[in-house]
């Protein structure tokens, strides 16, 4: 058996090209699988990824996540077929529906049917890289067109982030990877099961997606220390990012310890994580001493995680960042996957 594969990737308020560059450079030094970075309100990620692909020689490199609302198909693909290119075929495209407080602040656009946006920009993208015309849904009296790139070796895989239930059947359905973010450790059996729906409903009930986990991840010498770390992405996600997230976790029975996360933290922020809701850091986060980190990490392989993407807090030290990568070297370089 092959060992696990790691992640790393950057929450998306750290705004410092310098060190997302240098991030990718020890990533690979390493030994980590991939480099990923999200593309929220900040710096366009596909030509941070193109920078990267400069700096580095075996690390694969993906967006994790490109919103479906923030490009055209077309545009998606011709950013795609690039940095396949540009990378030697590293490249992976990470996709997703994004949030409605992002969605419609920032890009002014309606957040509407997005389930059926995904789809349509998946199957758009795909038929592009693979050098048809193509599949107009909107203007379908226009003259269809293929992009005017050389024939890649291999088109990128596509990956979809999911977290609602018909969202993951629809990554089954037709995404090349499943992309969970914020989706507890105990749910992850369900999941596998809605993924298993939606590749009977695409013809291909035998090829699952692999899952492709994406995790907050706080690691310190002190246990204090990161687990108020953890907490703070935690509450972050409950509290800052509107509805969504805390949504998702309700569904999924974490009312009364979402509850105590909003109690903990009004009328102002505070980053806190009560001891009522202690189960959400042991369900969502990676964290803790380098061994404490190691056990939890192991969790999410455990439990049929193909790779774990590690999303490092904003702003950390450069000493900070190599602390975190060399604390999940042993599993780097484990000769077979973890039990």
């Amino acid at each position: 058996m092959s060992r696990p594969r790691i992640a790393v990737s950057v929450m998306p308020l750290d705004n410092r090209r310098d060190a997302l560059m240098a991030l990718a450079e020890t990533a690979e030094r390493v030994g980590y699988d991939a480099f990923w970075l999200p593309e929220t309100w900040a710096f366009d990620t596909t030509i941070l990824l193109a920078e990267a692909a400069t700096r580095t020689r075996r690390i694969e490199l993906g967006t994790g996540i490109l919103g479906v609302w923030n490009r055209s198909a077309a545009t998606i693909a011709m950013a795609a077929a690039s940095l396949q290119a540009l990378s030697g075929g590293r490249f992976v495209l990470g996709l997703g529906a994004s949030t409605p407080q992002l969605v419609e602040g920032l890009h002014d656009v309606r957040f509407e049917a997005p389930l059926g946006r995904v789809r349509r920009t998946i199957s758009q993208v795909r038929a592009l890289l693979a050098g048809d015309r193509v599949p107009l849904a909107v203007t379908t009296g226009a003259r269809a067109l293929r992009l005017n790139v050389p024939k890649l070796a291999a088109p990128p895989p596509i990956h979809l982030a999911a977290i609602g239930d018909a969202a993951v059947r629809l990554a089954g359905e037709i995404a090349d990877g499943w992309i969970p973010f914020l989706y507890p450790l105990c749910s992850l059996p369900g999941g596998v099961a809605l993924l298993r729906e939606g590749a009977a409903r695409g013809g291909h009930a035998d090829r699952v997606p692999p899952i492709h986990v994406s995790t907050p991840a706080v690691v310190t010498g002190d246990p204090d220390r990161a687990r108020a770390g953890a907490a703070w992405f935690v509450s972050f996600y409950v509290v800052s990012m509107g509805t969504f997230y805390r949504d998702t976790l309700v569904r999924h029975g974490f009312g009364k310890a979402v509850a105590a996360v909003l109690a903990a933290n009004a009328p102002k922020f505070q980053g806190a994580v009560p001891a009522e809701a202690e189960d959400l850091l042991e369900q969502l986060v990676v964290y803790g001493t380098p061994a404490e980190a190691r056990r939890r990490l192991a969790r999410w392989h455990a439990a049929g995680a193909a790779t774990v993407a590690l999303l490092l807090a904003p702003n950390l030290s450069r000493p900070e960042m190599e602390d975190t990568l060399e604390a999940f070297r042993p599993v780097l370089e484990s000769p077979i996957a973890s039990a």
